[in-house]
């Protein structure tokens, strides 16, 4: 069988010529001795407006291939790019895909790994600076919940469909970091269609403490807070003079389903970059937390197509944030 070449041209007006006849691309595949999802992923990814056309699609798959990304070898000048923004806690797929969406020569994050492994075993310290240091999985069981009942919870399941489709900017995820020996604790919230996200440090998991915190951070930006999602500690006991104060919804994951907040705790996961889990919080300043936060605000998404949230949630609301104060924000 033809399988590890291109289509040719002939074998696309082939499958045109047929597909106007009404046979089926099972048959096309086996005329042509190809596989079926050849002639499928063909049909699915070269059909125009008016569709399947041999000459478009051929067009199609020309410009599909000068496109592509061309492999380009790690040369000295890259290096001197992509080094510093290994040491800013970038991951290789965050410095390639952000390089390629800016127009510039980038290699792929398996390429930037394969540097950073060379220059460890060169006796080099770049691999310190990745976010996971080949450390093993802990596998977390579900266990019962101890922390007793928030008054007025509403549970996720009440939430509204809008917020897990994502289409409107305003809708928040909150959460907090514990330092050691729970000396000290961050107060996190995540938007979670810009993925921006601020943090705030306070003395003590106190309810009280944590409500301040949250209004805030987040009454500059009450015209884009529609609900808040919170986890289920106790410290999130003041969720409803939360919601009078800035006029948003404000509803519970369910026990130790840590998923249903994912994104925050992704960003609690970055946020811990600089604040191991090792060391207590409690002599944290929120200068220190605020220059952290700059750094991860600046720091390309892949689900924001290697923007930052910084520049989405600008773009979005025409605010710079920049000149927000009170508040660390994360990006």
């Amino acid at each position: 069988m033809n399988t590890f070449n291109h289509l040719t041209q002939e074998e696309r007006f082939y499958i045109y010529t047929q597909l106007k006849q009404g046979v089926s691309k099972n048959q096309i595949a086996i005329t042509l001795g190809r596989h079926k999802s050849t002639i499928g992923r063909e049909i699915t990814r070269n059909t125009g407006q008016c569709g399947y056309r041999y000459k478009q699609a051929e067009r199609i798959a020309k410009q599909r291939h000068i496109d592509k990304p061309k492999n380009i070898k790690m040369t000295a000048e890259l290096q001197q790019i992509i080094t510093p923004l290994i040491k800013e806690k970038w991951s290789p797929d965050c410095i390639s895909g952000r390089l390629k969406q800016q127009g510039k020569d980038s290699v792929s994050h398996e390429t930037i790994y394969r540097y950073i492994l060379a220059n460890k075993a060169a006796g080099g310290d770049l691999y310190t600076y990745l976010r996971h240091q080949a450390k093993p999985y802990r596998k977390r069981y579900g266990k019962n919940d101890y922390r007793g009942t928030i008054p007025s919870r509403v549970d996720i399941d009440e939430r509204p469909q809008v917020v897990d489709d994502k289409t409107r900017l305003g809708d928040w995820e909150a959460d907090t970091v514990i330092g050691k020996g729970h000396k000290g604790v961050l107060v996190t919230l995540t938007e979670r269609v810009s993925k921006l996200n601020f943090a705030i440090s306070i003395e003590r998991k106190e309810s009280e403490l944590t409500k301040e915190a949250i209004i805030n951070a987040l009454e500059p930006f009450k015209r884009w807070v529609h609900t808040i999602t919170f986890d289920n500690g106790r410290e999130f006991c003041g969720h409803e003079a939360i919601a009078k104060t800035l006029d948003c919804g404000t509803y519970f994951a369910k026990p130790y389903h840590s998923w249903q907040r994912g994104l925050n705790e992704n960003h609690n996961g970055l946020l811990r970059q600089y604040f191991p889990k090792k060391e207590p919080l409690d002599k944290v300043t929120q200068d220190e937390v605020d220059s952290a936060i700059t750094a991860l605000n600046h720091r390309p998404r892949k689900g924001l197509n290697y923007r930052t949230p910084w520049e989405v949630f600008c773009q979005i609301t025409g605010v710079d944030i920049n000149k927000s104060q009170g508040v660390a924000l994360i990006a």
